[in-house]
């Protein structure tokens, strides 16, 4: 019977940290349709957005660190590993958020998250390349089912947006948002078991901001922003319901149900910011760009599974 009881709880346990994971996927796929929206409502610049962004955050990770910190059994961090999660924190919320905000300014929601969609796969060669891990024949064959539905939606939101001379440009951004995210993913991976989930995103993301502000600040920029409601709204939405909840609720996911698993519940990031730039932004869905979201979700399936196989036979 106490086998029984375990399996239930462990089930219960299993089915909260999917619901929570699976809404917190939801909740960071609205990123790029507040973007947009704040874009075409209100006269800013990215940097300026994503400063108020930041900034508004700012308090939630601060405490946060703060409360970790002070725990009876806190690991203190050294001086290599500060700089290890400055450096990762910058690469991955500051550079990275930069080039997607850019880029968002010159390509749609949609194709801006199937874009953004290939940081696992960059990730695979990134560790393959620096760490001497193997890619099996199951991360290749995803690898290409990857690169082919991306090229297949592409090509499509290409003859659709033919008039934008700077399609190409942005393009480019958010293919620099996704490298420098997948840089983040493997430094985080190395990081987390050193320093713990919750305490490295409140740290990371403390690098970020303050790499963020002190743009804005080498800039001018600060100078031209404009606190009218429209702003600080968008600024607000952005901070809370694009970046805090979720980045805490994908952290309880993963202690929950595994760092895999939560990352193939994610997969559903693409086929939500497309229905919501649809019926919000009034964007278009055409057959390449269901084909192509299909091919990029499939090959970033195999790529999860196969992970999870891998450390499954390793225990």
């Amino acid at each position: 019977m106490a086998v029984s009881t375990d399996n239930k709880e462990n089930s219960r346990i299993n089915a909260g940290g999917f619901i929570i994971a699976f809404t917190g996927a939801i909740f960071f796929s609205t990123k790029a349709i507040i973007i947009k929206k704040a874009f075409a409502d209100i006269h800013v610049s990215a940097l300026g957005l994503l400063s108020l962004r930041m900034l508004f955050a700012l308090p939630f990770y601060l405490l946060v660190a703060l409360f970790v910190s002070s725990k009876k059994n806190n690991v203190r961090i050294n001086r290599r590993q500060w700089g290890y999660i400055a450096v990762i924190g910058i690469l991955g919320y500051y550079l990275s958020s930069l080039f997607d905000f850019i880029g968002l300014q010159y390509v749609s929601a949609g194709l801006e998250r199937l874009i953004l969609f290939l940081y696992p796969t960059f990730a695979v060669l990134i560790n393959a390349y620096w760490f001497g891990q193997s890619i099996s024949s199951t991360q290749k064959a995803a690898l290409i089912l990857t690169y082919i539905g991306i090229g297949i939606a592409y090509f499509g939101e290409l003859k659709i947006d033919n008039t934008n001379p700077d399609f190409l440009w942005g393009s480019l951004l958010i293919l620099m948002c996704a490298i420098t995210y997948s840089f983040y993913l493997v430094g985080s991976g190395r990081m987390i078991p050193k320093t713990g989930v919750t305490k490295f995103t409140a740290y990371s993301m403390l690098a970020a901001t303050t790499g963020v502000l002190l743009h804005l600040v080498i800039t001018g920029e600060h100078k031209q922003l404009s606190f009218s409601p429209a702003f600080v709204g968008y600024g607000l939405l952005l901070a809370i319901i694009a970046t805090v909840i979720p980045s805490f609720m994908l952290s309880y996911g993963m202690k929950k149900i595994g760092a895999n698993n939560t990352a193939i519940i994610t997969s559903i990031g693409p086929v939500s910011t497309i229905l919501q730039a649809h019926y919000i932004l009034k964007e278009p869905i055409f057959a390449e760009q269901l084909i192509g979201t299909l091919l990029v979700i499939a090959g970033v399936l195999m790529i999860g599974w196969k992970s999870r196989n891998l450390s499954t036979d390793k225990a």
